[in-house]
């Protein structure tokens, strides 16, 4: 069985693979790995991996490629690892993956480089399982893939519903994009629907399978977050801030960064979807008030967990307590 048969097998697989030498130069890039990042293998190899393709991330937004990186730390050491980490499509958006890496020996087993095999860890089939169900439903925004505000608001009627028979907690998240006029004004507003679909997409890949994204309106989106407290919500949204400010749209050769203000409410057994989110769209006001790109939060959700002793700077990243 020659080469060729074995790049046959392995563009076969659903999962991206990847081989690189010991200086982490790209040397092949199979179907999985070009399907799951949009670029192609004519676009990687010959690269290196810390060229500014992928760009992986934790969670928290720290660049893994060019610091802690999985593959060059096994290339150095021998062992294989095995990551979460959130990547950089070729659209813009963050996708996280699942890395598993292992070295590459020559026949005196000196390592010669690695492979790493990534996989989608958005539980992307349930997604669009969920994407074609909203389809027939009419509840689908058509620009950006997420749902629409109808979509939002009737998942809200139903989670307080079960909030009030069973006593399920759950919150809303409402992001709005900063400066977005600007966006399009400076690139013109089919730049601006690719940085809207940008956002949605970050946003909808990196929240629960049982998390509702959505569209608001305009350049502001919705996520109803079921069975969390209000510590939980605000890091789910303080994530998703950091994770939508390190996605990177490609215009030429422009690289087109955007921030998004988030408002956090839990809801209450009296709210209807109109109060719960004016109580968010009122934290929302508070995050642009107060700098932009930060996630607000009522101070008395915080005191219902017992952290009314906590000041906004002992809050990680741009997150705060907002006084009413």
């Amino acid at each position: 069985m020659n080469d060729a048969f074995y790049k046959h097998l392995l563009d076969e697989m659903y999962d991206g693979v990847y081989f690189v030498d010991r200086h982490r130069r790209i040397l092949y890039w199979n179907r999985g790995a070009e399907r799951l990042s949009g670029y192609s293998a004519g676009e990687v190899v010959g690269h290196f991996c810390h060229d500014d393709l992928l760009r992986h991330i934790d969670e928290y937004g720290r660049q893994l490629c060019k610091g802690a990186c999985p593959l060059a730390a096994t290339i150095r050491d021998g062992q294989p690892r095995q990551a979460e980490v959130i990547m950089h499509h070729k659209l813009g958006h963050r996708v996280p993956v699942l890395v598993r890496v292992a070295p590459i020996r020559d026949e005196r087993g000196d390592i010669i480089g690695a492979v790493e095999v990534f996989s989608d860890n958005s539980q992307q089939k349930a997604a669009l399982e969920e994407i074609e169900r909203l389809r027939h439903m009419a509840l689908l925004d058509p620009l950006t893939g997420v749902g629409n505000r109808r979509f939002i608001e009737s998942v809200t009627y139903a989670r307080l519903e079960e909030l009030r028979r069973y006593g399920w907690p759950f919150g809303v998240i409402l992001a709005d994009i900063d400066h977005f006029k600007a966006v399009n004004d400076t690139f013109g507003h089919l730049v601006g629907d690719d940085v809207l679909t940008m956002v949605a997409r970050t946003l909808a890949h990196n929240v629960r399978a049982f998390d509702a994204v959505g569209r608001w309106g305009g350049e502001e989106f919705a996520i109803v977050a079921q069975n969390v407290s209000a510590g939980m919500l605000r890091v789910l949204a303080e994530r998703l801030r950091v994770l939508v400010e390190q996605s990177t749209l490609s215009v030429d050769t422009l690289s087109i960064h955007v921030t998004v203000s988030l408002g956090v409410a839990i809801a209450r057994s009296d709210d209807t979807p109109f109060s719960l989110f004016d109580r968010a769209d009122h934290m929302l006001y508070q995050s642009k008030q107060r700098g932009r790109n930060r996630v607000s939060l009522e101070e008395s959700q915080y005191a219902v967990e017992g952290e009314e002793g906590k000041t906004p700077a002992a809050l990680n990243g741009h997150a705060e307590v907002v006084l009413r």
